[in-house]
Order: C-alpha cells, then structure tokens, then sequence
C-alpha cells in the first residue's frame, strides 16, 4: 500500500514553510514516527514523521523548497522491503532519477546511486548497452572522492571588486526576528532605565541551600528563578508594566505569563512560563531548563511562544556588561539581566567588593511612565538583595 506523507496543519498565521534537509533517502527503511524532514516555520520547526511502516518510495519536494499546509512531500510503499523496493524520485530530485529510456538499473546500482545521491546519466555505463555496472558506480565515487581530496579548499565567494564576500539567504525565523524587532522600534515610544544589585545575598543563599534544593527537587537552583519570582512581586506593584496596548486601549492582564529569552541554534526565541506566580522556585527552574532544551532541540510548540506579558532576557550569560533590550511586542517592558562583576561599593560607610549586576529596564512610554519604570527596578533590586521578601511578598 502506498502511504501519502503530506505537510501537516500549520499553525495559525503561518501560510507556508521551507523544507530544510531530508533525514531518509528515496529506498530507506522508515519505522513509525521516524523523522523524514524538518519543516521551518517563522515560528518553529515542524518535524514531519512516517506514518507508516515501510520504504520510503518517492520524494515529491526537494530541500529548499516552499510548501503549503496539505501538500504531498513524500510517499512511502508498506510494502517494500529495503534495497529490493523499486525507487522512483520526481523530478524535483533528479540526483537520484534516470532517463525514462535509460536502461533499467540493478537493485545493486539504485541502492549506490541513492545512497550517494548520484545522477545515473552523469555515469559512463561499461555494460551490455552501456548499462550500469555496481563496478561504473565504484569507479565513479573512487574518481570524486580523489578529486576533492586534491582539491581541499571550496572556491571563495567574491564579489566583483575580487574582495572575498558570501551572501546567505535569511532563514524564516530570522526573517521573523528582524520583523519583529523592527515593529517594536518603530511602534513604541522605548526608554531604558537602569539600576545595580548587590547579588551576594542571593550568591549566599544559593550557595548555602543548592545540594538539599537539588536532591529535594532534582533540579538545580539557578539565578533566573530569583528574577522570575523578583520581578512577579514588583509586576503586582506596577501593574501598567505587566499591561500592553490594543489599539486605543490599555489591557491589564491579571496573570503573570512570563517570556525567558534564550538562545537556540535558529536564533533567538522567548519561550513562556504561563501563570509564573503560581509557581515554586522548583517548579520555576524546571520549566526553564525544559523550554531550553527545547528550544537548543527546535522541539519548542507554538503554544510555547505564543503570549507572554514581560519578558526576561540574560546577556551576562555572553559577558554583557549593559545593554537597552528592545521590547517583545506587544508587551510594555522587558528585563535585561548582565554578567556579575566584583565592584567596589560603599556600604554603611565602608568601601567593600561586592558582586554587582547592572540591570536594564526597556519600557514602552506611552503606557509606561519613568516613575512607575524606576519604582519598579528599586522594587525589584530590593526583592534580590532581600530575598525574604520574595517569600512574605512585602
């Protein structure tokens, strides 16, 4: 029976996606839910699975191309078994595909072929008339592998000066970004305010309570659940920088939805902590460390990303000292965490070294006025440096 691998539902908004690289080649073995292709989205990679059991039989889109919700991508034969499937590619794989009039190949031949993605009529044949031998495809890959080890080093892109230049497509996700971030430098009214904490008293405590947090929870206590739950309490305070804007309207949200910033190999992505505020510390931390490896695995849903009230981004995790972060929109402010420096400061009249981080808060100043902005990062530096205020919310 012949099975129809098509592109499943897209999420909402997104009308199309890019292929990137096929996982199987036409001939292979596929089990259930093996990986056949990765779909990008401007929002996430869709992992596209065999359905069935079988041989995958024919490739319909080649890596690259642009599909719509629906579209048929592959086909797999139930049926087949292994190298003995008869293999058949379309024309948008023609690596793999012969003349209809050339003469037929031996299971032998078609499996070298498309293991090695090869193109049969590129081949000189030494058979009966000049059909393909195992021993022509041999001889052919031994000839290419010689070649490119003779010659290492790829040709350098230049551009028309002769200066050595490479232009690179954008991916979809970074298409999304720059969208995204240019919508928020031109549609809001953004404004950065800065404050320091003095971070040992949170150094001590999770120094002092990491290995009973770990075994107690099995996870590790980190700094981002401090700031999570920090930055709860001061949103409770100021609720305008919790709120976004619709249209003529101020929207106060009355949950606490918070978006982490982290890095994955396709860019930057701000995953959610919904309800953050009913939330332990453990439960925090773990929700963190799971849409992060999410994320490093492009795993992460649409529902991950979807939301959000603020946002928390960390650059001293790179080394940054100070940074303005722009806005995540539609949300009125975003947090930007640094690295921790020993510094010297004074306290109750005495200079002494303390770790300090440099936080940055982006506000939106049509919603969000300096007072509220600067109340909220004294709220917030005092939360950190006390962190027993976190606990009787004071």
């Amino acid at each position: 029976m012949l099975v129809e691998i098509k592109v499943p539902p897209l999420p909402e908004s997104v009308s199309e996606g890019t292929l990137m690289t096929w996982h199987k080649k036409p001939g292979d073995q596929v089990a259930v839910e093996d990986p056949l292709i990765d779909l990008e989205t401007d929002k996430i990679v869709l992992e596209v699975v065999a359905v069935e059991a079988g041989v995958l039989k024919e490739i319909r889109q080649p890596d690259g191309a642009v599909v719509t919700a629906g579209e048929l991508l592959a086909i797999i034969d139930t049926e087949g078994s292994g190298v003995m499937a008869a293999v058949t590619v379309s024309d948008a794989t023609p690596e793999a595909a012969g003349d209809k009039g050339a003469p037929a190949l031996s299971p032998a031949v078609r499996k070298l072929v498309a293991d090695h993605r090869l193109d049969p009529q590129a081949i000189t044949g030494t058979g009966k008339d000049r059909r393909l031998l195992k021993e022509d495809v041999l001889k052919y890959i031994e000839g290419a592998n010689t070649t490119a080890a003779a010659t290492p080093v790829a040709d350098v892109p230049t551009n028309e000066q002769g200066r050595q230049e490479q232009r690179v497509p954008m991916t979809r996700i970074r298409l999304r970004i720059a969208e995204r971030l240019l919508q928020a430098q031109q549609g809001a009214a953004i404004l950065t305010t800065f404050n320091e904490v003095d971070m040992q008293p949170v150094m001590q405590l999770r120094e002092k309570y990491k290995s009973l947090f770990e075994q107690e929870h099995d996870t590790r206590l980190g700094f981002m659940s401090f700031f999570v739950r920090a930055s709860i309490e001061a949103l409770k305070k100021f609720p305008l920088v919790n709120a976004s804007i619709d249209g003529n309207d101020i929207v106060y949200h009355g949950f606490y939805d918070i978006g982490v910033a982290v890095s994955s190999p396709r860019g930057l992505v701000v995953p959610i902590i919904r309800d953050a505020d009913l939330m332990s510390f453990a439960d925090i931390e773990k929700k963190i460390r799971t849409l992060g490896s999410r994320a490093q695995d492009n795993k992460l849903s649409v529902e991950d990303l979807t939301g959000g009230t603020f946002t928390i981004t960390n650059g001293g995790i790179f080394g940054s000292m100070l940074s303005t972060p722009i806005l995540n929109p539609p949300q009125s402010a975003i947090l930007g965490m640094h690295n921790i420096v020993e510094r010297p400061v004074v306290v109750n009249g005495e200079v002494v070294i303390r770790p300090i981080m440099y936080l940055a808060l982006s506000y939106d100043h049509r919603i969000v006025d300096g007072r509220e902005a600067v109340s909220f990062l004294v709220s917030l530096k005092e939360a950190l440096e006390d962190p027993a205020r976190m606990l009787l919310q004071l």
